[in-house]
């Protein structure tokens, strides 16, 4: 039987992100995003906004040069570095993999890399689970050191599992949880989270104004952020997705559902932690 995500239990997992009056930047956390690319710039830059809007200390991109000056600007508290496999890339607390990656042979590399040394937090989102397929890198993946934290909508689940017809998410979540060793965040109206056969619904937060372009690069960012600030990987998803379905409604509060945008909730998030933990 699956239980609700309640705003006690979202709560009660979120109090880490209470700081103490000394605290500094790398004590907050350090997000990695392999992100971004030609004509996908946007993607990374949302990921990356949510993460420092969750509280991240440190957001440090791995993207080609041809979009530098884009995330240099759309986000000046992030640092620069190019995607290639060296030891630099493994130094983060979290790795957020797929927001507007795009499929490039050159990145297989970096993917391989990571999957197969990373230690910390993978959260893997858009082409970061499409690229385990179209590039063969289960076995890396599986095989590799990372607590893995997948966020597919149900067609990149259906790539996952080999095409198969996605009736059942539950199911869906269940499988892919299984196959891939991962904690699993089946996107769409009431989110399902799953952990080597537990189920989680999120039924009190999120509205249908959230259906748009780059929400998902922003559950991205803020699920790496929490994990980056301390919270093991299923609690890290639990509260990432209360949150950022709260930031969507207090953004659709504010503005209404039809033109929401995903920068809106993006910016709400400081607002709904507030919210919840008081600060």
């Amino acid at each position: 039987m699956e239980e609700t995500i309640t705003k006690e239990r979202a709560a009660r997992l979120m109090l880490p992100l209470h700081r103490p009056p000394d605290a500094y930047k790398n004590m907050c956390g350090v997000v990695g995003a392999v992100a971004g690319s030609a004509g996908m710039a946007g993607a990374a830059v949302l990921c990356g906004r949510a993460a420092l809007r969750t509280g991240c200390g440190l957001m440090q991109y791995y993207a080609p040069a041809a979009i530098r000056d884009v995330l240099q600007i759309a986000v000046p508290e992030a640092t620069w570095y190019e995607r290639v496999p060296d030891e630099k890339i493994l130094s983060v607390d979290v790795i957020a993999m797929g927001p507007g990656l795009g499929y490039h042979e050159e990145d297989q590399r970096v993917l391989d890399y990571v999957f197969s040394r990373f230690e910390g937090t993978l959260v893997l989102d858009a082409d970061g689970l499409n690229d385990v397929v179209r590039m063969d890198l289960a076995q890396s993946l599986r095989r590799g050191p990372a607590h893995v934290i997948m966020t597919p909508h149900p067609g990149e689940a259906s790539r996952l599992l080999g095409g198969v017809r996605i009736t059942d998410r539950i199911e869906a979540a269940k499988a892919l949880a299984e196959r891939y060793e991962a904690v699993v965040v089946l996107k769409g109206h009431e989110t399902i989270l799953c952990r080597q056969g537990e189920i989680l619904v999120n039924r009190e937060t999120g509205n249908p104004g959230m259906a748009t372009g780059g929400s998902g690069d922003v559950l991205t960012g803020t699920i790496a952020s929490l994990a980056a600030q301390g919270l093991p990987p299923w609690e890290a998803a639990q509260a990432g997705v209360y949150l950022h379905g709260l930031a969507g409604d207090l953004a659709a509060g504010e503005k209404g559902e039809n033109g929401l945008l995903a920068g809106d909730i993006c910016e709400t998030l400081p607002l709904a932690i507030k919210t919840m933990i008081g600060r």
